[in-house]
């Protein structure tokens, strides 16, 4: 295990739930209307601000918005207050920008947090193959088996028939073939347009229905579901994917190997692990923010690697009041 000077052991999930609910209200304003890339500078500048009101010298391994050019919070940021501890932070203001810019499902802010040197750091490389399971099914998965031995694998973990389990999958056109396999062996697919974060959490949430994520998705993503699932007892696999000939040169000039299997160590080699996610959109693992009346209303999962903690919190705030004190616009 990689070591590091100082141990977070306080609880910063708990002020990193204020970073997801600023982030998400923040974004929630934007639900349908047609601009990812407002949405996301909206989500941004929320969440750095609250970011660095926290007691804490961290470093942004994981960035968001490369990928698609969206304003962000780059890789290698400085944010906190700077005092100990030193911590590594993976973020995305927005896991599904898409889903939030046209209404659609299961769009989430989220962030973690781990000891400095613990999180893997993907370069470039933003796609890898992963498979993610939750608790029950832990330990028997093997992301270089065929689909059939792992869905085979799943279902008799958690006392199921083949066609009783539900697999969650990115639509996208390179898993025409990994959907046509799914779908002749009589197992349930929930295609889901963005938003693979919040579909690796599924699977160790119990009221979700989703037994497992297949596919190619995004390699950030897979670092903080590494986060989460690591906490909440489940488990992800991943192997890197470049997306062509000077790709996978190129990762391999930087020492990086595209066959081997990316455990949930290599993925963040610490127990001592804090997530936080605050649903945007209405989705099977959190609920959308809801603006009333009398406040915004907003429904977050909190988990902490040590204790192995995992909360929901549901809160209503008063945007009155929180813009006299924030610069943030809810």
């Amino acid at each position: 295990m990689a070591e590091y000077k100082t141990t977070p052991t306080r609880n910063l999930a708990l002020e990193l739930v204020r970073v997801t609910e600023a982030a998400a209200m923040a974004a929630g304003r934007f639900m349908g209307r047609g601009d990812k890339i407002a949405a996301d500078q909206a989500a941004v500048d929320a969440m750095r601000l609250m970011l660095n009101f926290i007691e804490m010298d961290g470093v942004i391994v994981i960035g968001e918005g490369e990928k698609d050019e969206a304003p962000m919070l780059y890789n290698g940021e400085h944010v906190g207050t700077g005092s100990p501890p030193q911590t590594d932070l993976a973020v995305d203001p927005i896991d599904g920008t898409r889903p939030v810019a046209f209404g659609l499902p299961n769009a989430i802010a989220t962030v973690a947090v781990a000891p400095r040197g613990t999180m893997f750091d993907p370069g470039p490389f933003v796609y890898m193959h992963k498979i993610a399971v939750g608790p029950e099914a832990k330990g028997k998965i093997d992301i270089e088996a065929p689909v059939e031995v792992n869905l085979r694998a799943i279902a008799k973990a958690k006392g199921k028939d083949l066609r009783d389990l539900t697999a969650v999958i990115l639509d996208r056109p390179r898993h025409k073939d990994l959907v046509a396999e799914v779908r002749r062996l009589g197992v349930r697919i929930r295609l889901i347009p963005d938003g693979d974060v919040a579909g690796a959490l599924m699977t160790a949430w119990p009221d979700s229905g989703i037994d497992v994520l297949l596919g190619i998705g995004g390699t950030p993503e897979g670092v903080l579901a590494a986060c989460a699932l690591r906490a909440m007892g489940g488990e992800i696999q991943g192997k890197l994917y470049a997306r062509n000939e000077d790709e996978l040169r190129r990762g391999r000039e930087m020492g990086y190997d595209f066959n081997k299997v990316l455990t949930m160590d290599d993925l963040v080699n610490s127990d001592d692990v804090f997530f936080a996610a605050t649903g945007i959109t209405n989705g099977e693992l959190l609920e959308g923010v809801k603006y009333m009346g009398n406040g915004i209303r907003t429904h977050s999962l909190v988990v902490r690697g040590l204790t192995g903690t995992v909360r929901e919190i549901i809160a209503t705030h008063r945007p009155e009041k929180l813009e006299r004190i924030s610069a943030v616009k809810y």
